[in-house]
């Protein structure tokens, strides 16, 4: 019984990847999937900048509008 014990832990040491062995594997595997990663046009990526750059500007100024409103609100509840 201890000789399979033994015999079965000799050979699970043996088939474990150390951890330089598994951060290897990972930077490989890394690799290989950043491979197969589609990346965007030069002109796909200006046109969702500009898109984001007038979403940002178009919420800004409507949360401005919104805050006013409920500032004058409070005012002429107040006084």
């Amino acid at each position: 019984m201890a000789k399979k014990t033994a015999k079965a832990q000799a050979a699970a040491s043996q088939s474990a990847p150390s951890k330089l062995g598994q951060l290897v594997d990972f930077f490989n595997e890394s690799k290989v999937e950043i491979k197969k990663v589609t990346w965007p046009t030069r002109k796909e990526t200006i046109t969702t900048c500009i898109a984001v750059v007038v979403l940002v500007i178009v919420v800004s100024l409507y949360l401005r509008v919104i805050d006013f409103g409920l500032e004058e609100l409070v005012k002429w509840m107040l006084y």
